[in-house]
């Protein structure tokens, strides 16, 4: 993999009325394929997920993709208007969630650029957290 573009992830979860904050300035790669950008990078023991490859994937304004492979691999669909379940890796063991998108929003050019989205995750219809992702990608 070619890491050409720096990526800046800021993450926000709002959980019981409480909210925590991450944020990760990384190499990695860039690119557009058809309708839609790859967002690639390599993930670290800061992150809890060494050893693992994260993608984004941006396929028009309406859905986002995270798919993490390696040890701890999970997948994650944000699309306006559907509500998923996903496969998510959490350390302890794998859960199936439900996902659905509240805000989608991307600039992105074969340049790089910005994508800000949020997200409700619920767990048996029971809602567990709302979750607030921006990132930034510009070629290094």
């Amino acid at each position: 993999m070619r890491e050409d573009y720096m990526i800046k992830i800021a993450g926000i979860q709002q959980q019981d009325g409480e909210e925590s904050k991450i944020s990760l300035t990384t190499k990695g790669s860039f690119v557009q394929r058809g309708n839609s950008f790859f967002i690639t990078y390599n993930e670290t023991e800061t992150t809890g997920f060494k050893d693992c490859v994260t993608t984004v994937k941006v396929t028009g304004p309406n859905k986002i993709s995270m798919l993490r492979y390696g040890p701890a691999p999970s997948q994650l669909v944000v699309e306006r208007g559907q509500r998923h379940v996903c496969h998510y890796e959490t350390g302890y063991g794998a859960v199936s969630l439900g996902v659905s998108a509240d805000e989608i929003s991307t600039n992105l050019t074969e340049k790089g650029g910005e994508v800000h989205f949020s997200y409700l995750l619920d767990m048996n219809t029971n809602s567990i957290s709302r979750n607030i992702v921006n990132i930034t990608v510009k070629p290094i």
